[in-house]
This record gives C-alpha cells, structure tokens and sequence, in this order.
C-alpha cells in the first residue's frame, strides 16, 4: 500500500472539518413582508376609523378637513413604525447600534448631493413632460418665478400631494420597510420588486373612495383607473426603492416622489394642445394665416404635428439618457447594499 493511501485512509478517521456555514439572518423574509403589510394597515386602516378621515357621498377626500385629518393620522403611523423599526434594527446583537440604524432607515446621512442627482436624474426621464408643461403650455413663467409654491403652502391638495404623500409614503415604504428586509438578508431583486406591489395594493383604497364620490361612474372604468393607479404606483415604487437603496438617502426618495407627483401621468399617446399661454409665439397660433407652417394650431386648439413630434422626440432621448445615467448618478458611498 502506498504510503499516500495510507495517509488518506487514516485521515479518513479523523472527524471532518465543517465549512463555516455563513450567520443566519436576524429576520426571516416572511417576517419582514408580515410587518411590511402590518405596517401598511397600520398606515391606511386609520382613515376609516373616524367619521373626520373617512369620504361619504357628501365628504370627499379632497375636502380639506380630510385631508388635515389623515395627515395627522399617517404621521402618527409613521413614528409607531419608524420606532418599531429603530428598536428591531437596534436589537441585532454585536452589530445594532443607532447611528447603523440611522444609515439603515436613511436618515444619516442625508445625502443632500444624493438627492440632487437623484431629482436631476429623474428630470431627464420626464424631458418630454417637462417641454410640454414648461415650453408648449408655458409653465416655465410659473416655475422661475416660484409661483406654485402657493399651491403648497396655501392649498391642502397640494401641501398633500407634494410634501405630506411623499414624506410619508416614503418614511413607511423606505425608510421603515426596506431595512427589515435588508435585515432578513433578501436578494435585491426580491426587495425591489416585492416592496412596490405592497406599496400598490396600499392605494387600491383610492377605488373603495372613489366609488363612494363618483357612484354613477361605471365600475368598470373605476376599475380600470384603479388598475393604472396601482400599476403606475408600483412602477414608481419599485424606482424609489431601487434609488433608496443604491443611495441609502431617504431625503433623495422623498424629492423624487415629490417631483413625480408635481408631474403626474406621462403622456404616451395623443396629440399636443396649446396652453393659454405658450412660449410658441403668434405664428403658430391664430393670428398666422398663410396656412403654410406645419407647426400651427388647428381650430379645435392642438398644435401642429411638428410640436407633437418633438415631444415623443424628447421622450424617447430622455428615456435613452435616463438607462445610460442610472448606475452612475446612483452612486454613492452611502448605499445600503451592493449590486
């Protein structure tokens, strides 16, 4: 026998060194999805509960004492559950300690660069939008002169669409949900895609109220709007989660969804009309009249086909731009995981 069988036979003998398996995670995924849809009850079942939050056919939830309603509603929602999240984040033996904890829930830190390529980044995804908004119905008068911050600051539907939804959607969505599944150690992809349905489902309520102010609507186009809601919502949900991680900012998330918000629907289909007051001038308009530009406006008020062209134009270069600038202007030091 070879004296390197005999080696091997003998070591045979001797008890194996096991491969070191790597730690557990603190949390299992079907925990952290549990709290994730806790957190969500926790966020929209408050608004039936009280006759102040809840629409009838005669309260719609556009009415301002709504709305001052569930936004004192959702913001106690969110320190329950920011607190629930601290506290479990900074249970983690060895390794939980408030300032990880902080980085983990995106609060530090701030990420004020993060935020501004974010935003940028996101602009350049809406250039067709944005021409149509600033430069076809002129809206670029209202922005340089900062005049839908009225809206904001004087107007309950604005001061929820674009500073209360987006604070706490995101504290709730981001800040308080995505870390657990960080936690429970789950697959990027899992988490990007997973969080955005939840994150959906969490505004089909929206069809529930609709229904109840809008009863001679037909159901089926109540459903169909709710399905562009929810498909729109978890599209964009599952861009801020993606932006969130890769930055580890919630300030960053919350600027995009204000801005997106501030934007609305795209449009994909359909001709340009002109605004009341438009950047194009008077040789596109009524008063040109020799007939010949192809970029006047018609008499039922749409632009010529040349303005419709370069808002698809636009669209397409700004989409093009986006994919080509997205890992790059998502850099940061401070993401929370690597792809």
């Amino acid at each position: 026998m070879a004296p390197t069988d005999l080696y091997s036979r003998l070591k045979s003998y001797l008890p194996h060194e096991t491969e070191e398996q790597p730690p557990k995670p603190a949390l299992s995924t079907y925990v952290a999805v549990a709290l994730l849809v806790v957190y969500t009850l926790i966020y929209v079942v408050p608004f039936y509960l009280s006759s102040t939050t809840r629409p009838s056919p005669n309260l719609s939830r556009d009415a301002p004492s709504v709305i001052r309603g569930r936004i004192t509603s959702v913001t106690t929602s969110c320190i329950i559950c920011s607190v629930l999240t601290f506290v479990i984040l900074g249970s983690i033996p060895e390794d939980g300690n408030p300032i990880k904890s902080l980085h983990a829930m995106g609060w530090f830190p701030v990420g004020f660069l993060e935020a501004i390529q974010a935003v940028g980044l996101t602009a350049i995804l809406f250039l067709g939008p944005l021409f149509e908004a600033g430069v076809i119905m002129g809206g670029w008068r209202d922005w340089i002169r900062l005049r839908g911050l009225g809206e904001i600051t004087h107007g309950w539907i604005g001061y929820r669409n674009i500073v209360a939804g987006p604070v706490t959607e995101e504290v709730l969505f981001r800040s308080c949900s995505v870390p657990l599944l960080i936690l429970a150690q789950t697959s990027n992809t899992t988490i990007i895609f997973l969080t955005p349905i939840v994150f959906g489902l969490a505004h089909l309520h929206h069809f529930y109220e609709f229904r109840i102010t809008h009863p001679h609507t037909p159901v089926i186009g109540a459903i169909l709007r709710s399905l562009l809601q929810f498909t729109y919502t978890t599209l964009f949900g599952g861009y801020a989660t993606f932006l969130y991680l890769r930055t580890g900012s919630l300030l960053a998330v919350i600027f995009v969804h204000a801005f997106c918000n501030w934007m609305g629907f795209p449009r994909f289909w359909g001709r340009l009309s002109a605004g009341e007051e438009t950047v194009i001038g008077p040789d596109v308009g009524n008063d040109r009249r020799d007939g010949k530009d192809a970029a006047r406006t018609t008499t039922d008020g749409s632009l010529g086909l040349i303005w419709t062209i370069a808002y698809y134009v636009l669209l397409v270069i700004g989409a093009v731009s986006w994919k080509q600038l997205l890992w790059r202007w998502t850099e940061s030091k401070s993401a929370l995981t690597t792809f």
